[in-house]
C-alpha cells in the first residue's frame, strides 16, 4: 500500500491538500509518484496565477510518462515551489514533504468535496 497522510485532503486525480486557513498546499501523492516513476520535470503556474478545482494547472513529467496536474481548489497561486525546478525528484523522495503549489482558496468549502485519508485509500485499491 502506498503511503498516505491522515489530516490531509486527497483529489480522485492523485494531488493532495493541506489547508493552513484559507490557504490551500498542493501536492502530488506517493500513489501519484510510484505510478510515474523517476520525476524529470515539474511543470508549474505562475504566481499570481487563477486556478480553477478540477482544471489543469501543471504538469509532472518522467521517463514514463507526463501527467497532467488538476487543481483541487480555486484560487489564486501565492507560491510555487521553485526548489523543484531544479529538483524534480524531490517529489520521489517524499511527495508529502514537497508541496508543487500554495494557493489562496476563493470558496475554501470546496474542500468538502475531497477524500479524507480512509476514503482515498479505498479509491487506491480499485485503481
Amino acid at each position: 500500500m502506498n503511503r498516505t497522510l491522515a489530516g490531509l485532503h486527497y483529489s480522485e486525480s492523485h494531488e493532495w491538500v493541506r489547508t493552513e486557513g484559507n490557504i490551500a498546499i498542493i501536492g502530488i501523492t506517493d500513489f501519484a509518484q510510484h505510478a510515474l516513476g523517476n520525476l524529470s520535470y515539474v511543470d508549474m503556474p505562475e504566481v499570481d496565477d487563477e486556478v480553477t478545482a478540477g482544471e489543469e494547472f501543471g504538469a509532472v513529467e518522467s521517463v514514463k510518462a507526463a501527467n497532467d496536474l488538476y487543481s483541487p481548489v480555486t484560487g489564486k497561486v501565492l507560491e510555487i515551489n521553485s526548489e523543484l525546478e531544479d529538483a524534480p525528484e524531490r517529489l520521489n523522495v517524499d511527495p508529502y514533504a514537497n508541496w508543487i503549489i500554495k494557493v489562496e482558496m476563493s470558496d475554501p468549502s470546496e474542500i468538502d468535496g475531497l477524500m479524507d485519508e480512509a476514503a482515498y485509500i479505498a479509491f487506491c485499491e480499485k485503481e
